[in-house]
């Protein structure tokens, strides 16, 4: 199972293995704090498209489309991708993630395209 969670909420073991999906580390959070297993830049938004949707936030499903489309056709990201999906027939990976926004953001696009694409077994929180 794949799930989502905030970086600045409290670790638990029934998150399973923590994978930062974001391309900056989150302020104020300590690698001990985090509790990761990996951090999986390959598979965060681009730059560009972050500092964009930053700009825009009014935009989400703009942004989702965009995301969806730098996703798909980066081989690296496929790859990362399809091992995490690999990952989650196994064990509980937990993706965590600094934005403020839990309902609107670029995990939660993440998400939809490894249901939608890879069929991993997702829950949203």
């Amino acid at each position: 199972m794949i799930t989502m969670k905030r970086i600045y909420l409290d670790y638990q073991e029934t998150d399973g293995e923590r994978i930062l999906v974001d391309r900056l580390w989150p302020r104020g959070v300590s690698k001990e704090r985090a509790h990761l297993t990996e951090w999986a830049k390959e598979i965060a938004p681009s730059t560009e498209l972050r500092k964009w949707y930053h700009q825009h936030l009014d935009q989400f499903e703009t942004f989702s489309q965009a995301y969806q489309k730098e996703l798909l056709t980066n081989p690296k990201a496929v790859e990362k991708l399809v091992e995490l999906t690999g990952k989650s027939q196994k064990e509980t990976l937990t993706f965590v993630y600094g934005a403020k926004n839990q309902l609107e953001n670029h995990v939660v696009v993440l998400l939809n395209v490894l249901k939608q694409y890879f069929k991993a077994n997702v829950q949203k929180s």
